[in-house]
């Protein structure tokens, strides 16, 4: 039904999900600069997201980050039912799968990244997002993709997928990069197109933001 990867590259954080189910991203993926990243997916509770990077801005440490969520608390009731992930300023992620995580199910850590997924074809997928991201090259983005082509070319999930997203945070307020193909027979190619696109303009984008007098126009009337 879902896999993602999370990823660190240096200041940066990033993120790319795949589902069976519509807008994946708006649900799964969250993000803080310079705090960390977060995972909430199965069947999903966003806020368990926002929870995670809460705990993470406040002491900085993942394992005790997604602890705080899983233990005993308002969650306690619903929990087994959650597959979540989270990764910090430093150091490895870390991941959980409730008792009632849908399907065959699986999660990998490394020091960077963690990766999980449920409803997959096999154990072995979260390894293979893992792998494929440390082998690319490119820009973060594009790693983050390439993870996520060579999971699905591993058997990916078990059924269709219909959705996909990948957004990245660094240094500035905001997402720098934020795609999603909300619903479609084939979405990590759209996913594919739309990086084409967004990729040789996304520092532009920055730059508006922060000096919109420098920023370069693209020559279109009312060019926002």
């Amino acid at each position: 039904m879902t896999m993602s990867l999370v990823v660190r590259d240096g200041e940066r954080f990033g993120i790319v999900a795949s589902s069976s189910s519509p807008a994946v991203a708006a649900r799964v993926t969250h993000l803080r600069p310079g705090v960390g990243a977060a995972t909430s997916q199965n069947i999903t509770d966003p806020t368990l997201g926002t929870d995670l990077l809460d705990g993470l801005a406040d002491h900085g440490d993942a394992e005790r980050a997604l602890a705080g969520v899983t233990g005993a608390g308002r969650n306690a009731k619903t929990i087994e039912y959650r597959q979540l992930t989270v990764l910090g300023r430093c150091g490895p992620g870390f991941a959980h799968s409730g008792a009632r995580t849908l399907g065959t199910y699986a999660s990998a850590t490394a020091d960077g990244a963690v990766a999980a997924g449920n409803m997959l074809s096999g154990k072995h997928i979260p390894g293979v997002l893992l792998d494929a991201y440390a082998a690319a090259s490119g820009e973060l983005e594009e790693r983050l993709l390439a993870a996520l082509k060579a999971a699905v070319a591993a058997g990916g999930e078990e059924g269709p997928v219909h959705s996909a997203g990948l957004a990245v945070v660094a240094d500035v307020d905001w997402r720098v990069t934020d795609l999603r193909v909300d619903w479609a027979d084939d979405p990590v190619d759209r996913l594919g197109e739309l990086l084409d696109v967004w990729l040789p303009q996304r520092d532009d984008y920055v730059r508006r933001g922060l000096d919109p007098a420098s920023a370069p126009s693209y020559g279109v009337p009312g060019d926002l």
